[in-house]
């Protein structure tokens, strides 16, 4: 648990940040051609990284997708956040362990497998509340150990946790790096001997158990050899071999790392060992995709497990998801990373093993005629050369479908990545396709999909015209511009082009941006910010000293971890100054982003979804959007991961032919409506014929901003019948007013609210709510926050236990949306808690899913 600049500082897309070079293929029109490019600099060589499609590594393994404290609570993050990316490890504390105050291990578990999760590695030390652990001696830890060891045994699926014993100890108790060779074999000595007694305890208590170690805060060679050694001889091997990959350097040394451990392992003649790096990464690292699939290519292409290193809270899985399931632009990199079928093969980068740099991992699945390339990590130009494409499974021609997925902040929340090229390519005499990236963003990844072509022409990808203007770039009144998240202070939180603006606090301070936009029109304003006030915080906003108006900013954890604040303001062809003044409390300005405002409309590709069954894939035409046809029998499913930005009715409308088809969401199924009420973030809807006669299915087309008008009902929390300690609170940012407070916290302390559904069936329940508990466990790095739950009735049912995530402030609401089935009618639904409090009751909405 130890816990650059962009190619241009104003940059702008005409087309988009990475396209399909025109003098290969016939690119996308851009949307605004005429629109004035950034000054660029002298141009550069492109950055050149190869596929091999014939050089198979083996089959996908997903395994460095796992996280340190990942998951806070059952239901934190949700099961819509969980499920798309097929987690095959986390690592979490053991049950009741004093460490922090949530993330147990058996806890967490059941969320974690009932969405499809692997391995559960237990930090057994995490007992402990001390950071770094007290060393009482390891009389005092075997008594801890025995009750680790009895709550996992007695575990449901006890067979998914494996041991680790020890965390760092080169670094805790034991002090293994030391340069002294005779200090070192002392303190070697005492290692193995504590390590011995630990493994055979947990033995004697759980004979099939699992154990991982040593678990090293770094790899060190020296200890490692000592301990393989050592370890066979007394039988005492670990089943999972462990250690830590936390600095930038990690990037360009991990393959070395690796490739000397199996040796040792080898001379030692010691059967080769899964390995789990289980930390991972800075906090420079973690959200940011273009960081992430460094770390990620390097580790899949090794065939070990890895998780996200724990640098602030838990339930976020390290920073990839936003609130509880709304996703950021890590949450759909690694989404990408889970759709990966078939089997690696190799990748040639321009500069391996080096830090910071374009970096890509590839798949090939011939069942699905897919290949699949994530990039990133660089700014500027690169291509991609697919080698060894096989016309039998390809065709001579193929279509490239070329996304981003770019950094949003921690806290911010990301739509479904944007297609920015769809193109045929012809195969070239030697077997390959070059797809050339254009004005890559440093931040972002990228996804390249090859597929058969088919006859007919792709439906060009459709992109608006987009700017990007950096904070420390603009004009800077009573502010001061702070660098963030370097390789020198890799653990410095992420920031757009290293740098931000912070220290406006002062009512002169402000930052005014001077852009310019292609046409009359709305433009989407997005601003990355940080605020630390620890309640929401106001800027006014101007456009060319005009009339202000005001920009709420939620809290996020502290200055400098990002969240994401989006306005619309209406703008003349030409430039203009957009300046953020002070208002209320100090918000941190890191950059904004102006979108040319279009019709809200994403196509989800059937191809791409997940599958049940045995669907087949065909490429025939490639007419129209998406890249081929989805063919579903009887018995199969394909699942889409929709995003919504808020709650509401949106209109989701698949492109099909062939027999009637059937939308199930949250529970709900239709095949007739397309109406369907969604959640803020993501969610998961599944598309299956709805009789015997197959369905050929293109695209998942959701249009729509969240309509929440008809057939929507609101109830204020205040208006339900309070008992108890539970009662009205005023507060200024909350709904109407007023919050029901003191919530639980005893069983007689509830909140009963009548609602009113005009038939019967499934509804999703919005409920709007704040909490700030936290608890101070003396960490040095750790946020420790407390998500709130509450036993949630309907009429008279069973309770329902929901963990609500801490919000940041007590000011702060979000929301959370939970499938209820109702009777027509007069329904009931109480809140409780009778053991802890509850978290604090805004509002509710009401919705029937099928609308």
């Amino acid at each position: 648990m130890s816990r650059s600049a962009t190619y241009s500082r104003h940059r702008i897309r005409t087309a988009a940040a990475t396209a399909l070079a025109a003098a290969l293929l016939t690119a996308a029109v851009p949307a605004d051609a005429d629109s004035p490019a950034a000054p660029q600099a002298a141009p550069k060589a492109a950055q050149p990284l190869s596929v091999d499609l014939a050089a198979p590594e083996g089959p996908v393994l997903h395994g460095a997708n796992g996280s340190l404290y990942g998951l806070s609570d059952d239901g934190v993050p949700t099961d819509a956040a969980l499920a798309p990316l097929k987690l095959t490890t986390v690592s979490q504390k053991p049950e009741g362990g004093a460490q922090h105050p949530n993330g147990d291990a058996v806890t967490v578990s059941k969320s974690y497998l009932r969405n499809g999760g692997g391995d559960i590695l237990v930090m057994m030390q995490d007992i402990y509340a001390k950071w770094p652990y007290e060393d009482l001696g390891i009389d005092d830890y075997l008594t801890k150990v025995d009750k680790v060891v009895r709550d996992i045994a007695d575990a449901p699926h006890s067979e998914r946790f494996v041991y680790v014993p020890f965390n760092e100890p080169d670094q805790i108790w034991y002090k293994l790096g030391v340069a002294d060779q005779a200090t070192y074999e002392k303190n070697r000595d005492r290692f193995f001997r504590d390590w011995k007694t630990v493994h055979d305890r947990i033995r004697a208590i759980d004979p099939d158990a699992r154990i991982a170690g040593p678990n090293e805060s770094s790899y060190h060679s020296r200890l490692m050899g000592d301990f393989l050694t050592w370890a066979k001889k007394e039988n005492v091997l670990p089943e999972v071999t462990t250690w830590h990959e936390l600095g930038p350097d990690s990037l360009r040394d991990f393959q070395g790392h690796y490739d000397d451990y199996r040796a040792l392992e080898k001379r030692a003649a010691i059967s080769p060992r899964p390995v789990n790096i289980d930390e991972y990464a800075n906090r420079r690292d973690l959200s940011v995709p273009g960081q992430l699939v460094q770390w990620v290519s390097m580790f899949e292409r090794n065939k070990v497990y890895a998780d996200q290193a724990y640098w602030d809270a838990a339930g976020n899985l390290s920073g990839s998801v936003a609130q509880s399931s709304v996703p950021n632009g890590a949450w759909w990199f690694f989404r990408w990373y889970a759709t990966m079928t078939g089997r690696t093969v190799k990748v040639t980068p321009p500069t391996p093993n080096a830090v910071d740099t374009l970096q890509g991992l590839a798949s090939y699945d011939t069942a699905k005629r897919q290949a699949q390339v994530l990039v990133g990590g660089a700014a500027g130009d690169g291509h991609v050369t697919i080698g060894h494409v096989d016309p039998k499974v390809f065709g001579r021609q193929v279509t490239a479908t070329v996304s981003e997925a770019a950094w949003s902040g921690y806290e911010g929340a990301h739509a479904a990545p944007r297609t920015l090229a769809r193109t045929k390519l012809t195969v070239a005499p030697d077997g390959s396709v070059t797809v050339p990236l254009t004005r890559m963003d440093r931040m972002s990844a990228y996804r390249i999909v090859l597929t058969p072509a088919g006859s007919g022409t792709p439906q060009a990808a459709q992109v608006p015209w987009h700017a990007a203007y950096e904070a420390e770039d603009a004009a800077i009144t009573a502010g001061k511009v702070y660098t963030q998240g370097t390789v020198s202070d890799a653990n410095g939180y992420a920031a757009s082009g290293t740098k931000d603006v912070g220290s406006l606090s002062q009512d002169t301070s402000k930052v005014a941006f001077t852009v310019d936009v292609p046409r009359t029109g709305d433009y989407d304003l997005s601003v990355l910010y940080g605020n630390q006030s620890g309640g929401p915080a106001t800027q006014r906003l101007t456009v060319d000293g005009g009339a202000a108006r005001t920009v709420t900013y939620p809290s996020t954890e502290n200055w400098t971890y990002r969240g994401l604040e989006n306005t619309t303001v209406r703008l003349s062809a030409g430039r203009h100054v957009i300046a953020l003044a002070h208002d209320t409390a100090e918000v941190t300005l890191d950059r904004i982003d102006l979108t040319a405002a279009t019709k809200p409309s994403t196509a989800y590709e059937a191809t791409l979804a997940d599958t049940t069954g045995s669907p087949s894939y065909d490429y025939g035409s490639a007419s129209g959007t998406g890249t081929g046809t989805l063919v579903l029998g009887s018995r199969d499913t394909a699942v889409f991961d929709v995003y919504a930005p808020r709650e509401g009715y949106y209109t989701v409308a698949p492109s099909a032919t062939g027999g009637p088809l059937k939308l199930t969401a949250h529970g709900a199924t239709t095949a007739t409506s397309r109406r369907l009420y969604l959640t803020a973030g993501n969610n998961r809807i599944t598309a299956a014929p709805a009789g015997a006669a197959p369905v050929r299915l293109r695209s998942l087309n959701v249009t729509g901003a969240g309509d929440d008008t008809a057939g929507v009902r609101g109830y204020e929390a205040e208006s339900a019948a309070l008992s108890g300690t539970a009662k009205p609170e005023s507060g200024a940012h909350a709904s109407g007013g007023a919050y029901v407070g003191r919530l639980g916290n005893g069983a007689s302390n509830t909140a009963t609210l009548t609602v009113k559904a005009p038939s019967a069936g499934r509804y999703l329940m919005a409920v709007r709510y704040a909490n700030n508990e936290r608890r101070d466990n003396g960490h040095a790095y750790n946020t420790d926050i407390v998500s709130r739950g509450a036993d949630i009735t309907v009429g008279q049912g069973k309770p329902r236990r929901v963990m609500f995530k801490n919000t940041w402030g007590w000011d702060d609401y979000w929301t959370l949306a939970l499938p209820v089935d109702l009777a027509k009618g007069a329904n009931t639904v109480t809140f409780a808690n009778p053991g802890a409090y509850a978290p604090n009751l805004d509002r509710i909405d009401l919705a029937p899913v099928i609308g």
